[in-house]
């Protein structure tokens, strides 16, 4: 973040996880989305009430709610606050921990397309960070897949889905239902086996060695190497050395 008296910062994190603990709930919907722009002086004091109700709107919430607490809000309109307040200082790069997750699905479609439509809008870059990989196919331009924190996998997300190549994506995508029950019949799951490390206890070798069902005697003993397999598409497994 750039330091106080800039007129933006240029990357906002926010916990979009939890709902309702990152909103104060001492403090009114006006003051969380001001509080930040304040205090970089994106705005003055005296015109802070002005840009929270942009904000507001910008957002689809009426503006009358600058002055409530964030408990007489619904799960999605909170969403919308905690997006608001993301936005208030201008920034260039969001990152988006789990923004659907606490969501009702009639709901979470609703912020999906709101975050797309504040994408084109403002010209944002998204770090969206999920487990639904329906959703992620949806809003991604680009899908980078981890396992005991490391990427594994990065490629745009069209190659991705349509030509996995690290078995741990591949177990991944198998998972992904599909609505039509003829299709998916016919569809095999693969199923890890195996016991799952931890951070604490890494395994040698390659992280995934112990459940991959591709594993070779080299994976046991040489971590991999991240690299670029095909063009714009990189990935750490032996198979590709």
């Amino acid at each position: 973040m750039k330091d106080k008296g800039t007129e933006s910062v240029p990357v906002q994190l926010d916990n979009f996880q939890d709902l309702m603990h990152p909103l104060n709930s001492r403090m009114t919907v006006e003051n969380i989305i001001s509080e930040a722009m304040v205090y970089h002086r994106i705005v003055p004091r005296s015109e802070s009430r002005k840009r929270v109700d942009e904000l507001l709107d910008l957002v689809g919430l009426n503006t009358n709610f600058a002055r409530r607490f964030p408990h007489e809000f619904s799960g999605g309109q909170r969403q919308r606050i905690g997006i608001a307040r993301a936005l208030a200082t201008n920034p260039d790069f969001i990152v988006c921990d789990e923004p659907i997750s606490a969501l009702d699905v009639s709901i979470q479609a609703q912020v999906v397309n709101l975050l797309e439509d504040l994408k084109h809008q403002l010209g944002l870059t998204y770090l969206f960070i999920a487990h639904d990989l329906s959703m992620v196919r949806h809003i991604s331009d680009r899908v980078a897949v981890m396992y005991l924190g490391r990427i594994v996998e990065l490629t745009t997300k069209d190659r991705l889905y349509e030509d996995p190549k690290h078995p741990y994506t591949e177990a991944l995508l198998s998972a992904i239902p599909i609505p039509d029950p003829e299709i998916e019949e016919k569809r095999k799951l693969i199923v890890l086996k195996g016991d799952i490390s931890t951070s604490l206890k890494k395994p040698e070798g390659c992280n995934f060695a112990p459940r991959c069902p591709k594993v070779m005697p080299k994976c046991h003993k040489i971590d991999p190497a991240y690299r670029e397999i095909e063009k714009e598409h990189y990935c750490a497994c032996h198979i590709y050395n």
